[in-house]
């Protein structure tokens, strides 16, 4: 374990017992959902994880400090210090937050190295990033990061907002297994199918924890991707959320935003032209990603 890591008491009592631990994002906090959806859907996670019988560790960098298991106190502090006062932390962002003692959220890569560090073998999410739409240089950290540490996401697939055939390109090239869970397509994040067919479909938790541990028996150090389709009940018609997310591409591409500044903008757009319904879907995504996230952990442990 890093000894650069401040561990919850909970959580490091459950690390040093075996006891399955599931690591949970903190951008959605700060630069996902407006207060007070951010708090509610970050406790809503880690209330879904307790209820499956494991433990959730929310990660961020609080003064410099990386914390692994955030308290209800300090969750709602990051709630209240705005975007503007908290940095997005992927890969890069890590040593810099650290060093000059800053306030960083981490992201999916940012996410998934602070809990290899600690020790946590499944990490619960959203969507993934991916290949942005008409600019195929454009490729999120998430996907290198997938390719080079070792942990198993739980996710919606990648943000259908994303250019989802070439981002199921890049992780083939980064050799990492995309399984759906009790879906033989990837999911469309707001979507239940993108009708792109995945690696392998699993059912259990028990066959996820067999690919993650003849992974790592075969000492091979990506990592492996469970995509799980949104609830039906809260899900998008895949029509519906296509012409959104295709009208607020357009306009993304009008205004010439590019970069890390798409997403929010796009997002924003895709909330607004579905009169709040890919919001709900997001939020039930999330949910319901911890609890299948909690399973396989058990299932691990």
């Amino acid at each position: 374990m890093n000894t650069s890591l401040l561990l919850s008491d909970e959580v490091s009592a459950a690390m040093l017992a075996g006891s399955p631990v599931v690591a949970l994002e903190s951008t959605l906090i700060t630069h996902g959902f407006p207060y007070p959806a951010n708090v509610e859907t970050a406790l809503a996670m880690e209330a879904a994880i307790r209820q499956e019988g494991a433990l959730p560790a929310t990660i961020a960098v609080i003064d410099g400090q990386v914390k692994v298991g955030l308290s209800q106190a300090e969750i709602e502090m990051l709630a209240g210090l705005g975007q503007d006062r908290v940095r997005k932390c992927s890969r890069r962002d890590l040593p810099i937050v650290v060093g000059l003692r800053q306030h960083g959220a981490t992201t999916v890569a940012g996410t998934m190295i602070v809990a290899h560090m600690a020790g946590i073998k499944v990490f619960a999410t959203g969507g993934i990033g991916g290949v942005h739409r008409g600019h195929p240089q454009d490729i999120s950290a998430d996907l290198i990061e997938l390719g080079r540490t070792p942990i198993t996401v739980v996710c919606a697939g990648a943000k259908s907002i994303l250019d989802l055939p070439l981002t199921l390109e890049v992780l083939e090239t980064q050799g990492v297994p995309v399984l759906g869970y009790e879906s033989d397509t990837l999911p469309a994040f707001y979507s239940r199918s993108s009708g792109l067919p995945v690696d392998q479909r699993v059912d259990t938790p028990e066959q996820v924890a067999a690919i993650v541990t003849a992974r790592d028996r075969l000492g091979l150090a990506h990592g492996t991707l469970v995509a799980v389709p949104v609830p039906e009940a809260d899900a998008l018609p895949v029509e519906e959320a296509e012409a959104a997310i295709a009208e607020a591409t357009r306009q993304a591409d009008a205004a010439g935003i590019h970069g890390k500044a798409v997403t929010p903008f796009v997002l924003a757009k895709v909330l607004e032209l579905t009169g709040g319904r890919s919001q709900v879907a997001n939020i039930a995504a999330l949910v319901n990603n911890a609890r299948v996230g909690a399973r396989i952990a058990r299932a691990l442990a």
